[in-house]
């Protein structure tokens, strides 16, 4: 075959390969796209939800007798105006309901399980759904006021919502040993929100002969990872999502928990107390070293790091904090403290150096007593021990771990148990990370389309759960919807706030509120204001806010990765800074 015969043949079949790849291939500097076409964001257009519309209570006492598939009203009363305070004002008038679904006997561990649940429906009704998700291995009903952070002005029933919390299906005294029915730790998950939520809209509708027009879901810690997987999993049911502090990836954390208590053990006077690892005054120089370094990069010296990006590539814990000479004084660090503070907040590893979980920021909040509870009180019992052996482990451990939490968190080898948050058998058919966490975290598609919004919200200074790991799914997810996710979801980081809520920070804000705006009214949220707690505050008095703070400090969240920086004006009004990218600079004040 002679050559010209054989370039002819073999530009045709280059010509017919050309023909079956996807155009978006070459789209990127004439090369091969970097993204697979199946992991790209949705391009289609985001409709704009209508507003919700008023409503009256038409029924109460009358819904006892409501009927659902295998769900049981036990009560149903009207509460007067005023049966209910929040924040010095009085509730208003509704509808107390609380019943249970799925009542059932274990045939694992002979226990009987149900969905416990309670909703309030207000006389005076915005047209609005609310599911308060709550926190921690729930197995309570907390009260069905939508009260999702701490100190808020005007929680949900107040804003006109009709409320609904649970105990994701199982009860306090059956924490933490639920783990051990495989069909609880999906209720546990997700189940509870995919059974409940169908059951609420229509008692809404027996009690105001309507369904809601818009439908909220928000929560805090658990109750913000019970938001993100609803994000994924139910988009069809929900119009807006507000996740506080999400443990998305919990059980992950949880581990790393463990491994923490481990490596604060190697510097604690006594294993019985962690806390003598880094006791208050040491954390007090650990957060002053951080504000000496970071404070004024936002070009204002006030006690907040709002800068976090840029102080984590300046703050160094060797150079920046005073070491001891000799004994430890409550001045110091010694070398010892500096290595393990820098293994803590570099993130959880294995022998091998594996990731197990995120990276933690530095910020100043490390001084407060929130941020020491976690890193040394729940790591070691009986939080964080029992969540990883019963709930998270496949199989199972033994139920007489209960009887040495401490031991078993010290002695966790995470070469070796880690990972067995990822397994499952034939009775557990779900690991751990499959019923925990969003299925797919960053491919929001379902929810994008349907017009439905998000807002998170994090503090800096999160002792169990890291900003930083939600900064990076942020980051994965815009990247994923071609820098443009803050068209239906955007990330606020609080300086200096600890877990859902405290430390020395601005931690009142009305999420709810912006949420609304954003999805019934298309204005997107280009910074919510916040205030501090200080005294006299009528939501509750946060005593991490300094005392050289004005009692109602307020600054800008700013979406991620926007960070506030002053400008001009009064330092202690939110008026006064602006959302602006990161700086550059050499971290010096």
């Amino acid at each position: 075959m002679n050559r010209k015969k054989s370039f002819s043949i073999l530009l045709i079949l280059v010509l017919i390969i050309m023909s079956f790849i996807p155009s978006f291939v070459l789209a990127e500097s004439g090369g091969a796209s970097k993204v697979d076409k199946h992991t790209r964001g949705s391009s289609e257009p985001i409709p704009q939800l209508s507003p919700a519309q008023l409503g009256i209570l038409l029924k109460c006492e009358e819904l006892v007798s409501f009927k659902f598939t295998r769900t049981t009203i036990t009560k149903a009363e009207i509460v007067p105006e005023g049966g209910l305070s929040n924040a010095g004002q009085p509730v208003g008038e509704h509808c107390l309901i609380q019943g249970k679904m799925n009542e059932r006997v274990s045939p694992v561990d002979g226990q009987t399980y149900a969905i416990g649940f309670e909703m309030r429906l207000p006389a005076d009704w915005a047209g609005r759904f609310l599911y308060q998700a709550n926190g921690g291995l729930d197995g309570v009903v907390a009260s069905a006021t939508g009260s999702i952070t701490g100190g808020q002005l005007e929680n949900g029933i107040q804003m006109g919502f009709a409320v609904m919390s649970s105990d994701a299906g199982h009860n306090g005294a059956q924490n933490p040993l639920f783990g051990l029915d495989p069909q609880a730790r999906l209720d546990y998950g997700y189940q509870a929100v995919g059974t409940l939520t169908p059951m609420a809209k229509s008692l809404i509708e027996a009690a105001y002969e309507r369904e809601p027009d818009r439908a909220y879901f928000a929560g805090t810690s658990n109750g913000g990872r019970h938001t993100m997987v609803a994000a994924s999993r139910y988009s069809d049911q929900y119009d807006g999502f507000l996740a506080v502090a999400p443990g998305f990836n919990l059980p992950k954390a949880a581990v790393a928990q463990l491994w923490g208590a481990q490596q604060w053990a190697k510097v604690a006077t006594t294993n019985d107390n962690l806390e003598t690892a880094l006791p208050p005054a040491e954390r007090k120089v650990l957060a002053q070293a951080i504000l000496d370094r970071c404070d004024g990069l936002d070009r204002l010296v006030d006690g907040m790091v709002q800068d976090s990006e840029r102080c984590q590539k300046f703050f160094d814990v060797e150079r920046d904090v005073p070491t001891c000479d000799a004994v430890r004084d409550g001045t110091c660090l010694t070398e010892e403290q500096k290595l393990v503070v820098k293994d803590v907040f570099a993130g959880a590893r294995t022998s091998s150096g594996e990731e197990i979980y995120s990276s933690f920021p530095f910020d100043p909040g490390v001084a407060q007593s929130g941020w020491a509870s976690w890193k040394f009180q729940n790591s070691v019992g009986p939080r964080d021990p029992v969540a990883v052996g019963f709930v998270f482990s496949t199989p199972p451990v033994d139920r007489s771990m209960l009887q040495d939490t401490l031991g078993y968190a010290l002695n966790f080898d995470v070469d070796t148990q880690a990972g067995l948050i990822y397994e499952s058998n034939e009775l557990y058919t779900e690991s751990a990370m499959e019923f925990m966490t969003p299925p797919n975290p960053t491919n929001l598609d379902s929810m994008r389309n349907s017009g439905a919004k998000m807002i998170v919200a994090h503090g800096a200074s999160d002792g169990v759960f890291s900003p930083d790991d939600t900064a990076r799914w942020y980051e994965e997810l815009d990247a994923n919807y071609r820098n443009k996710a803050e068209e239906f979801a955007r990330y606020f980081e609080i300086p200096g706030m600890g877990h859902s809520r405290g430390g020395p920070a601005t931690d009142q804000f009305d999420g709810l509120g912006a949420l609304i705006d954003w999805v019934e009214y298309g204005e997107a949220p280009d910074h919510i204001t916040a205030t501090a707690r200080g005294v006299g505050n009528p939501g509750g008095v946060n005593t991490d806010v300094p005392s050289t703070w004005a009692p109602d400090r307020s600054r800008p969240l700013c979406p991620y990765p926007l960070v506030a920086r002053y400008t001009k004006g009064d330092p202690e009004v939110s008026s006064s800074f602006q959302c602006k990218p990161s700086s550059g600079g050499n971290g010096l004040n």
